[in-house]
C-alpha cells in the first residue's frame, strides 16, 4: 500500500475547503508540510514556521514504529506515525510557538541509532 500523510491529506483538504467557498480576506493561508525522510534529519536543523509540520517519510520502516522526545514540549510536539483501514499516517513534529528544540526519535525495531535534530520555530506572518 502506497503510503499517504496524514498531514497531505490535511493540507489537500484545507486547499479544497478553501478554493470550495470564498473567505473573507483576513484568513491564514494553508501552510504547506514540510516533508523529509529520516534517513535525512540526523544532525539537521529543520525550519517551520508556527503551525508547520514536519511530515517524516520512514521509507520502508514502519510508520509505528518511531517515538519522539521533544527537548522542549512549548515549542514542538511529536506526532506519532499509525496506520488505520484507509491510509498510513507518518509520524512527524508539529511547530507550536516560536524558538528552537532539539528532537530524538527512536525507532523500536532496535539496531538504528537514534535520530537527533533540531526543530527551529519562527512565528507566522
Amino acid at each position: 500500500m502506497k503510503k499517504i500523510s496524514y498531514l497531505a491529506i490535511a493540507a489537500i483538504a484545507a486547499a479544497f475547503t478553501l478554493t470550495a467557498c470564498s473567505s473573507p480576506a483576513g484568513d491564514k493561508p494553508v501552510i504547506a508540510p514540510v516533508t523529509m525522510e529520516a534517513s535525512e534529519l540526523q544532525g539537521t536543523t529543520v525550519d517551520l514556521i508556527v503551525g508547520q509540520v514536519l511530515n517524516i517519510d520512514t521509507g520502508s520502516l514502519a510508520v509505528d514504529s518511531y517515538s519522539g522526545k521533544v527537548a522542549d514540549p512549548s515549542i514542538a510536539k511529536f506526532v506519532a506515525g499509525r496506520e488505520d483501514a484507509s491510509a498510513t499516517f507518518n509520524p512527524g513534529v508539529e511547530a507550536l510557538a516560536a524558538g528552537s528544540t532539539a528532537v530524538t526519535l527512536t525507532n523500536e525495531q532496535g539496531g538504528i541509532q537514534p535520530l537527533e535534530f533540531t526543530v527551529s520555530v519562527r512565528p507566522e506572518k
